[in-house]
């Protein structure tokens, strides 16, 4: 908040009448209240229009409305209890299943459309051409990004990419770091908060010379300098929807970038599988 509060008083003369009014409004308003609440919603306690809140926002230099929630989040939820958050959740979303069902989509629209927003030259095109060089993909995820992970590594080997996932942590993932090698291109799926695992996986990636992309929510992480291609993949700040869906849609897209720099070897592989497919029955 104190952030936010900071870019008001910056951009306040650059301001239309209506985007002061937003503005106010929005510093007033407590953490707990920007988080959970939507654009729309937003428009109408400030009597202005969900349009109006989106540029507002965008006047203040943030990208949208997920960005700030992103800003106000990390401070609250270091703050405030999980079991506190949750409930906190559970009141805004309240019973209806036409608001559980606008509060979901509005904020998976705003995660996806802050992500999109990354200019793909910078952000896709090195990660693509160290898969393209890389002998075999090793993608890293737990817990929900273990999800991402493992739909990269699933995806890669449909298109003749070969490719293997690690989901382990802890004890079990030091018999999985001791398999990387210099040929090797890890993709670390890491949205949240860094661990341990994390930064050992990657400093043992840089040392056996592997080549590493990082997807992650922190824009500013010291561990950028371990990773060769970094991409942006916005964490949840409420917890209403889960946090691979960014790195999914992410990993999705590396997927048809390589096919589209070897299609040739992504039919081969697709007319090899129907056929492994068909043996067995399906």
């Amino acid at each position: 908040m104190i952030n936010l509060r900071g870019r008001v008083r910056e951009h306040w003369d650059r301001l239309s009448k209506a985007e002061r009014t937003v503005s106010t409004f929005l510093t007033n308003s407590s953490p707990e209240r920007l988080l959970y609440a939507s654009a729309q919603e937003l428009g109408a306690e400030s009597g202005t229009s969900s349009a109006t809140v989106v540029r507002t926002v965008q006047s203040l230099e943030y990208s949208g409305l997920q960005e700030l929630k992103r800003d106000i989040a990390t401070p609250f939820t270091s703050t405030v209890a999980p079991e506190i958050r949750m409930q906190q959740r559970i009141d805004h979303m309240g019973a209806s299943i036409e608001d559980i069902w606008q509060n979901v989509w509005s904020e998976a629209k705003d995660r996806l459309e802050l992500a999109a927003s990354a200019d793909p030259a910078e952000a896709i095109a090195p990660a693509v051409e160290l898969l393209m060089r890389g002998s075999t993909i090793v993608s890293y995820g737990v817990g929900a990004s273990g999800i991402a992970a493992l739909n990269l590594a699933l995806r890669c080997n449909r298109i003749g990419r070969r490719a293997r996932c690690i989901s382990s942590d802890g004890f079990r993932l030091a018999d999985d770091l001791l398999q990387l090698g210099s040929q090797d291109v890890v993709v670390v799926f890491a949205p949240g908060r860094v661990t341990v695992d994390v930064e050992v996986l990657l400093k043992r990636a840089r040392s056996v010379g592997a080549s590493i992309v990082l997807l992650t929510d922190e824009p500013e992480s010291a561990l950028h300098d371990l990773a060769d291609a970094v991409i942006l993949a916005p964490h949840t700040p409420t917890g209403m929807t889960t946090e691979a869906l960014p790195s999914i849609v992410l990993s999705d897209v590396l997927v048809q970038a390589l096919v589209s720099v070897d299609h040739e070897q992504a039919v081969e592989s697709s007319h090899q599988l129907t056929a492994l497919r068909e043996q067995l029955g399906y």
